[in-house]
């Protein structure tokens, strides 16, 4: 793979570059663009004649300055130059199919644009841009941890679509300090961010600044907690294109509006290649070692770095597209335990079968030793995106429970509550559950990461 890596680490001659199509295409030759940031406009160059080709730059650049919108100045249009509103443009897209966002995106950035493929169902995107009929290409990041499966499936993508996937490697120093003076498996015990820095996001920044615009697989559904609002196209909040500084890269989204069960339909529909993993349960897939098949009642983001929390489960790619949904946004709970919403976050698991607990209400639980009725009571977060998978199966249980003479219940616990529940409640992450037998003094938390309704009848009826 060596002669993979080495694309992006020379000059290539326009004639050189294999597209889409498996056929080489000449590079038209641009005049360097312009960013004008307050109203999120690029200057997109037409093509110009006699102009040398320009060099692909294979240097770590820094991550956008963070120079505010309000800061940037609207250099003068130059002649031969189009100005593009890309909020405008994305306001007009917003109801587009993605095979007609596709071709626009190929068809503004032509050879200064390229699919970023992961080797998940993000091979929608292929299928898509072979469909327009126009030359397009296509990079990967190889982090050197991928599953066997997933390298079989880049070949496998390569000779069905007669495409050169450019693969971009790490950078051999920065994994050998890491691995030498952390471990191989550092992610595990401090987080997996310095890691996915060194393996993913430095090779991303190095293979986009040989670009004007990327094309991404990121959708809305995919983790509603914080990928809510991606829009279709947009000026790249943090990463820097061909010509450098904030706001030079325009970076693509053509299935934000899609919902996961589509792209599959699409997928099937159109008999093209997929990831044999996704036969074994996986659904987002990345590295070997953080990805694992999800099960019943879970996200499919909830396979990706499952030791941590909810709101960790990013690598940085899309860091500019990722809202914090954590414990800022907080539903006020009253003594009573009566729940609203604070921030447009809704609350979930509102049914008349499930009680909506207050803190005084659950410390009552903790300290009866021989209660009444025996508990079930979920600590959950309305924006984390694990509870709002799990939600359809727990209100399932609740009705099932009814009247049998279990309490099924819920408690808010993160902002405030977190660290009570932390320490008092068992709360590693959410959702997690916790089962209050009548004749015990502390609670017996659930085990299994199965949601499913017959998984956690089993452990009721092993317990009660």
């Amino acid at each position: 793979m060596a002669s993979a890596a080495s694309i992006s680490h020379h000059v290539m001659p326009p004639r050189e570059l294999f597209m889409g199509s498996g056929r080489p295409v000449e590079r038209p030759s641009v005049a360097a663009s312009t960013v004008s940031f307050p109203s999120r406009r690029l200057l997109v160059a037409r093509p110009a004649h006699n102009v040398e080709p320009i060099r692909r730059i294979d240097s770590v650049v820094p991550a956008a300055t963070g120079v505010s919108a309000s800061d940037m100045v609207i250099e003068e249009k130059r002649e031969g130059e189009e100005v593009v509103d890309f909020e405008k443009l994305a306001a007009e897209l917003e109801d587009a199919s993605p095979l007609e966002i596709m071709d626009k995106a190929l068809e503004k950035f032509g050879n200064d644009i390229a699919i970023a493929f992961s080797g998940a169902e993000d091979v929608a995107l292929i299928e898509y841009a072979h469909l327009t009929g126009r030359p397009f290409r296509v990079f990967s990041l190889d982090t050197g941890r991928l599953n066997p499966e997933t390298y079989r499936f880049f070949d496998e993508v390569e000779k069905h679509y007669d495409v050169h996937i450019e693969y971009m490697f790490p950078d051999a120093v920065e994994v050998q300090t890491l691995v030498r003076s952390k471990g191989l498996f550092s992610f595990y015990e401090d987080g997996h961010q310095e890691c996915c820095r060194v393996r993913k996001v430095r090779p991303l920044r190095r293979a986009l600044k040989g670009l004007k615009a990327w094309i991404t697989g990121q959708r809305k559904d995919q983790s509603p907690g914080t990928r809510a609002h991606i829009p279709i196209v947009q000026v790249d909040p943090s990463f820097e294109g061909l010509d450098g500084g904030p706001g030079s890269l325009i970076k693509w989204n053509p299935v934000a509006n899609v919902e996961g069960k589509d792209i599959w339909n699409f997928l099937r529909t159109m008999n093209v290649p997929v990831n044999s993993l996704h036969s074994q349960g996986y659904v987002s897939i990345g590295c070997e070692p953080c990805t694992r098949p999800v099960l019943p009642g879970q996200h499919e983001r909830e396979g990706r770095w499952w030791w941590e929390d909810a709101k960790a489960k990013e690598c940085g790619l899309h860091k500019g597209n990722i809202k914090e949904g954590g414990d800022s946004q907080r539903v006020g709970v009253n003594g009573n335990g009566v729940a609203g919403s604070v921030n447009g976050t809704p609350d979930i698991l509102d049914t008349q079968h499930i009680i909506n607990l207050g803190r005084p209400g659950i410390e009552n639980l903790l300290k009866l030793e021989n209660r009444q009725e025996p508990w079930l009571v979920v600590l959950y977060a309305p924006w984390c995106q694990f509870c709002q998978a799990m939600e359809a199966s727990y209100v399932e249980l609740a009705e099932k429970l009814s009247g049998s003479g279990i309490k099924v219940g819920k408690f808010r616990a993160d902002g405030d509550q977190k660290p009570f529940a932390q320490q008092e409640l068992q709360l590693g992450s959410f959702p997690t559950i916790l089962f209050f037998p009548k004749h015990a003094s502390r609670p017996i938390k659930y085990p299994s990461e199965k949601r499913d309704v017959d998984s956690l009848l089993a452990f009721i009826d092993a317990l009660r």
